[in-house]
């Protein structure tokens, strides 16, 4: 009998695959809240049930300006008085829209605002200055949801923009 090499032991036996048991998925259930519930500092910082809150909170604020603003932009376009041959009444009703549409640019900005508040609870990011990465803090976020910084950094931010704009 010939002798074999190790490389051909090896070879000659057949291989057998390991199957690993398929882990199982636990799904998280859907924190429900009640209408009436608010955020807690007793409660874990940006805990799913703020987090929920947060959202629900976002999600209302940025339907009512949507509504708003497609009654603004119907109504707008409801009562022309540009037509009006009085020059008077001509600029006024111009002033009038011109004031209307800087309103309503200033609520897709902040729509704009919503969105990225949203995109920040899904990235876990939310409540969070994104400067320091320090808490924003609760009272804040009620006040201002759509908060990016703390205090201090958003008066950091507010000084060098006035810099900035001086230049």
């Amino acid at each position: 009998m010939p002798k074999t090499t190790k490389a051909k032991k090896k070879a000659a036996k057949p291989k057998t695959k390991v199957v690993s048991k398929p882990k199982k998925v636990v799904a998280k259930a859907p924190i429900k809240i009640s209408k009436t519930y608010l955020p807690k500092d007793t409660e874990k910082y940006m805990c799913e049930k703020h987090k929920v809150f947060f959202r629900i909170k976002l999600n209302e604020w940025k339907k009512e300006l949507v509504k708003a603003n497609n009654e603004a932009l119907y109504n707008g376009s409801m009562d022309d008085n540009s037509i009006s041959a009085d020059i008077v009444d001509q600029a006024s009703s111009y002033t009038d829209k011109n004031v209307e549409m800087k309103a309503i640019n200033r609520q897709i900005k902040l729509i704009s605002e919503i969105d990225k508040a949203l995109m920040r609870i899904r990235d876990d990011t939310y409540g969070f200055c994104l400067d320091t990465a320090e808490p924003i803090g609760l009272k804040r976020l009620m006040a201002r949801p759509v908060a990016k910084y703390t205090i201090a950094a958003q008066e950091k931010h507010e000084k060098d923009e006035k810099v900035h704009a001086d230049d």
